[in-house]
């Protein structure tokens, strides 16, 4: 009963944010005449609205759902509380690729999250891979992902001191902000990251069983190798899709999943489609108020989400520490 309250009150509040968005801003129409423009496309205003806010709001949305899966997928992997695609580097490393790939060959566009998951999945193997020796310790775990990120963030850097006009629009293409999103960026979005979010929604199964140590899974007869891949393939797959085409969103692949923990337990069967909720209306409503609060100045969504991931991280590290001092 619990769990049917809380699932209905959020997808109560997603709707209210998809209207409160699409109704708000320095163009404002009715309700009837939006529908009817929308139907029509005879209506300018309409139009503008249509071409302009609709595309970031399917961005931010499909965007929040990839990133929280993410997040809640890396942790059943690496039964760590911290693992997230922008803390250990995945973020950043699908953020260079795509920014690479494109720069190089911008008719590829449509591609882009193919090239950012290169990426992101090299910056996973890479970090999990040297954090794994002698255990997945979750200081080692962010000490390297920090590293990862730097170096891969110093890299993308790179392209903006350039001063070709080009790069400089590809690389605004890829930044944190929503704004100028077109329903290109919304296409790719919704096709890439529509199969990630569907496929990840079977997964519940092989995360509960990633919960459980090594010797206690393979007694059960599950191939633990074989699922890590499997799960972690599939949370590249997201983190890249967002990075790619919302840029860097810290913190969202963190927050979500431990909220999620404490209102409906951690179960993946329901722990997935509370992620994907809750991560959509958090990053639909950062972009909202983002673009509300300074009009007609733009604070961009991943400010906003940092603000309370950022404090929220060092709070889960002191009472991670705490408890490791009391036992």
């Amino acid at each position: 009963m619990k769990k049917t309250i809380i699932f209905t009150i959020l997808v109560s509040t997603f709707l209210l944010l998809l209207y409160v968005s699409v109704m708000s801003g320095s163009i404002r129409v009715p309700l009837p005449q939006l529908i009817e423009g929308v139907w029509t496309k005879t209506d300018e205003e309409v139009n503008v609205i249509y071409d302009l806010r609709f595309p970031r709001i399917i961005i931010a949305s499909f965007a929040g759902a990839a990133l929280a899966i993410s997040g809640a997928l890396m942790q059943a992997v690496m039964r760590n509380p911290i693992a997230d695609p922008s803390i250990i580097g995945i973020s950043s490393g699908a953020s260079f690729t795509a920014l690479l790939f494109v720069t190089i060959y911008p008719q590829l566009y449509f591609f882009m999250p193919l090239f950012a998951f290169m990426g992101g999945l090299f910056a996973f193997m890479l970090v999990y891979s040297l954090a794994y020796r002698g255990g997945l310790n979750p200081l080692k775990l962010i000490l390297i992902g920090i590293a990862v990120h730097a170096t891969f963030t110093g890299l993308s850097e790179v392209f903006n001191y350039r001063g070709s006009y080009s790069v400089t629009s590809i690389s605004a293409a890829t930044t944190s902000t929503l704004s100028m999103k077109t329903w290109t960026d919304a296409t790719i979005m919704m096709f890439y990251g529509g199969v990630a979010i569907l496929v990840s929604m079977f997964l519940y199964g092989a995360c509960n069983r990633l919960l459980l140590s090594d010797k206690t899974a393979l007694s059960i007869g599950m191939k633990v190798t074989t699922t890590r891949i499997l799960v972690s393939v599939v949370a590249v797959v997201l983190a890249s899709i967002a990075t790619a085409v919302a840029g860097v969103i810290a913190f969202l692949g963190l927050l979500i999943p431990h909220i999620g923990r404490q209102c409906v337990g951690s179960d993946y069967r329901v722990l997935i489609p509370f992620c994907a909720l809750a991560g959509a209306s958090i990053l639909l409503l950062a972009d909202t108020l983002g673009r509300l609060v300074l009009a007609p100045n733009e604070i961009p969504a991943s400010i906003l989400i940092a603000i309370i991931g950022g404090p929220f991280l060092i709070f889960l590290l002191v009472r991670g520490r705490m408890h490791h001092e009391h036992t």
